[in-house]
């Protein structure tokens, strides 16, 4: 894909993409796309995803105490547990309000730990990652933002979330519709947003204005950014996903560069 050739022009040291069609094929790659990268936030749609398996297991449910008082496993996957960014203090009634929060996958991670009686990195690997053939994925430490992976593997990750093995199609569709509609809230980098839809995991593009994806993404497009210079989103209604990594951190380069790429992809795409 020609589209994926822009990456060369971005001001990084290393950078790789990938494009992926709904029945989970290779559209298009580029760079080195088995370099390893810290993916930073899109470590978050791979926990959300082992918290939906846990869920479909029985370990756990999705109603279910988790985190600070009166909150729930849906709260702290949607980001309205009222829990701080980084900190384990409440800063908010659970539901109330939209507060973007590591802390919360943290309380979710742990929350799973003890239910499994397996740690959440290990039952991370072995409900989603070695299933999906992720070899080159690991999980070194928080939930929330430490994991580490290639534009290869995450590929097999972004098929998965156009056509489900692992997952039903009814718990997938909840995790990327939108969980609490209307909240507000800050999209980190982007400002405050009205409303700052998420799903279970997956921030849901919606009508949301600047934003990290393109002008040509329809309103369904879910997915996630890192502050690593990472991405992975997926347009139902373009019938395609996208991976890019990269190994510098997000900053005004990204948000010049990001949106542009994704309109190339998908217009060559639709052509």
């Amino acid at each position: 894909m020609e589209s994926l050739r822009m990456i060369e022009n971005w001001p990084v040291g290393t950078a790789a993409a990938a494009a992926v069609r709904a029945d989970g094929s290779i559209a298009g790659a580029h760079g080195p796309t088995a370099h390893r990268f810290p993916l930073a936030s899109v470590t978050k749609p791979l926990t959300a995803y082992a918290a939906l398996l846990a869920v479909e297991e029985g370990a756990i449910e999705l109603d279910e105490p988790a985190g600070p008082a009166g909150s729930t496993v849906r709260h702290l996957l949607a980001h309205t547990s009222g829990l701080a960014f980084d900190e384990h203090r409440a800063m908010a009634e659970p539901g109330t309000r939209r507060l973007y929060s590591n802390a919360g996958f943290e309380a979710l991670g742990d929350h799973i730990t003890k239910a499994t009686d397996i740690p959440f990195a290990e039952y991370l690997r072995q409900a989603v990652l070695e299933p999906l053939g992720m070899t080159a994925t690991d999980l070194p430490g928080s939930p929330a933002k430490d994991g580490v992976s290639t534009v290869d593997d995450l590929a097999r990750f972004a098929a998965e979330l156009q056509a489900p093995r692992l997952l039903s199609r009814q718990t997938l569709d909840e995790a990327t519709s939108v969980a609490f509609p209307g909240l507000t809230g800050v999209l980190p980098g982007y400002g405050h947003q009205r409303p700052n839809d998420w799903g279970l995991g997956f921030e849901i593009r919606d009508g949301k204005s600047p934003h990290w994806t393109g002008a040509a993404s329809s309103p369904r497009t879910f997915g996630h950014f890192g502050q690593s210079g990472t991405f992975l989103w997926v347009d139902p209604e373009a019938g395609a996903a996208c991976v890019a990594l990269a190994d510098r951190a997000f900053g005004p380069w990204a948000v010049a560069a990001w949106p542009p790429l994704t309109d190339a992809i998908l217009a060559e795409l639709s052509a």
